[in-house]
């Protein structure tokens, strides 16, 4: 196979001429004949004046080099699309598999033997992890690394679930605009990505699960000069296995590796934004994420690391005290510890040579759990025919089995015109439902699960209520919230046959949500429907593209096109 300069020559109909003209053209750019003559390492970049996430970038990229040419062979930088959660319009998610089609393409067109792909927020390692299992060249990831922690008034402050409960707060009235302003430079305070367990920190400690990243990938924070320390050594791995031909991605993606992946997400009090990540990720590869069975796990798997939302601390507390390695060696036989990693060795090595930390309690022994099952639940019923997902762990414990009364809105738009109308007619006990914001309906599946107290409830002190709907939630957040309600309302989904004044029941121990209306009645509703067109928004580009082939949440949100076929 050829290797370098060599590789995946530009056609012109000569060989000869083709490589005779590339290298003309990179020597412009001052490059000896040792250096082209090397194996090469791609590194992306990822870095962007829009995407503070990823401000550490540079920085990474000159180690990642340092390392690839300490271990003798010739980094290549390029660019790729950058994602930030807040400066991504409509949503990230509506831009993911772009960045995962620009990802693969560009490793697929330049030459190169291995590639270094670094990035963070949220959106940004799934599509990476997408484009490398599609490419399945010899790829390790370098995550940007978590922020550090902020302070106010005493408190400890972290982005972004201290961002949604201030928020509320300001909202509520208790928290004035000077003060939510000082608290604005106060919650972010270095570059990096958000520092609880919100989609960012679990898609690294997925990553790190999945043995694509050298130990601790997950937790060094930002800033540190450690984190610059790691992506040198990764650097050199990656000059490794540029010479070694691996292991590619396909050797590390297994079933093993995606089973060890579940039981992470469920013991970390992961993102619900992971399964759909990780789900994406099992497609383009020969295997795929069974609900039912991650479902099952969560039942087995306790979650261990007592971190935001689900818990108190923050990354760099979960950091110090041992990481991913310590938590692989606290799960023990609940891991496939003989699963390979992209080191060269396997998560046993990874876990025994966990450091452990005396007195450290932010990760748990299995006898002495946060909480005795794991973060998720998947959700069954008439209102969910192919599930929903709820993160209890983050939830209030005594509305996991709740009956109310159906407030429904049709659109974002509707509910931010109405949710604070005194008007609204809206009790504590109701449940919220939001339609309409799944990938096709609003599109992009915002993050708008997390469907604000109405401010008339706020201030008689209701911080939680049941909230349902097809759109997702940041990690980041909290509340007895279901959401990925498939198939969604925009596709005629079940959701979009609720209307005020109906009964909702919320079972998690029975793993059901139920709409309480008859099946002749929803038959009759269903009849009623507008058959799904093309919005205005997608009639052009991209936007066509996502529109006519996005999948639903239970199968990734990818592509339908860009799926690998399971075996049999």
């Amino acid at each position: 196979m050829d290797k370098g300069l060599r590789k995946g020559l530009t056609s012109y109909g000569d060989a000869g001429f083709s490589l005779f003209l590339r290298k003309a053209f990179i020597k412009a750019m001052g490059y000896s004949d040792d250096a082209l003559d090397r194996p090469i390492v791609g590194i992306t970049n990822t870095g962007s004046d829009y995407n503070p996430c990823h401000g550490n970038a540079a920085a990474l990229i000159e180690a990642a080099k340092r390392g690839v040419m300490l271990a003798g062979a010739m980094p290549m930088v390029f660019p790729t699309v950058s994602i930030h959660e807040s400066f991504a319009h409509p949503t990230s998610m509506f831009l993911r598999n772009l960045m995962a089609m620009d990802t693969e393409e560009m490793v697929r067109a330049q030459p190169m033997d291995a590639v270094i792909v670094i990035g963070g927020c949220d959106k940004t390692l799934p599509a990476q992890i997408m484009a490398a299992a599609s490419v399945d060249l010899p790829t390790i990831v370098v995550p940007v690394g978590p922020m550090v922690v902020g302070h106010h008034k005493g408190e400890v402050l972290g982005a972004c679930t201290d961002c949604r409960r201030l928020w509320s707060a300001h909202r509520a009235g208790t928290v004035d605009a000077a003060e939510i302003e000082v608290v604005e430079g106060r919650l972010a305070p270095s570059v990096g990505t958000c520092m609880v367990m919100g989609t960012a920190s679990t898609m690294a400690c997925v990553t790190e699960a999945l043995g694509l990243a050298l130990p601790t990938a997950a937790t060094i924070p930002a800033p540190h000069a450690e984190r610059v320390r790691f992506a040198e050594a990764s650097g050199r791995r990656a000059a490794e296995m540029a010479v070694a031909g691996g292991p590619r991605p396909s050797e590390l993606l297994t079933p093993a590796a995606f089973r060890n992946a579940q039981v992470v997400l469920q013991a970390i009090g992961g993102s619900t934004n992971g399964l759909i990540h990780l789900t994406a990720i099992a497609n383009r590869t020969p295997h795929r994420i069974d609900m039912d069975a991650f479902d099952a796990l969560g039942r087995e798997v306790p979650v261990l690391v007592d971190l935001k939302p689900s818990g108190d601390h923050y990354m760099e507390h979960f950091h110090h005290a041992g990481g991913m390695p310590r938590l692989l060696a606290e799960l023990g036989d609940l891991i496939d510890l003989d699963a390979r990693t992209v080191g060269g060795g396997t998560l046993r090595d990874v876990a025994t040579a966990a450091e452990q930390v005396p007195g450290q309690t932010v990760i748990r022994p299995r006898h002495d759990p946060i909480k005795p099952v794991g973060a998720m639940a998947v959700l069954h019923g008439n209102l969910a025919p192919r599930g929903a997902v709820i993160k209890h762990s983050a939830a209030t414990p005594r509305l996991l089995q709740h009956t109310g009364r159906a407030v429904v809105f049709d659109s974002i738009p509707d509910m931010a015109a109405r949710i604070d109308d005194p008007a609204l007619d809206v009790g504590p006990d109701d449940v919220l439902v939001l339609r309409n914001a799944g990938p096709k309906g609003a599109p992009g599946m915002p993050e708008a699960g997390y469907l604000p107290i109405p401010k008339q409830l706020g201030r008689q002190g209701v911080r939680d209520m049941v909230r349902i709907s097809d759109a997702r939630m940041s990690g980041t957040a909290f509340g007895t919230i279901v959401l990925h309600v498939t198939p969604e309302s925009a596709v005629g989904g079940p959701l979009a046959l609720v209307e005020s004044g109906d009964l909702i029941r919320l079972d998690v121990a029975g793993r059901r949500i139920d709409l309480l209306v008859s099946d002749e009645e929803l038959a009759r509703r269903q009849a009623l429907l507008a058959p799904p067109v093309r919005p205005e928004w997608a009639q052009r580009g991209y936007a066509r593209l996502y529109h006519d082939t996005v999948l639903q949440a239970d199968e990734g949100c990818d592509f339908d096109f860009m799926r690998r076929p399971s075996p049999g």
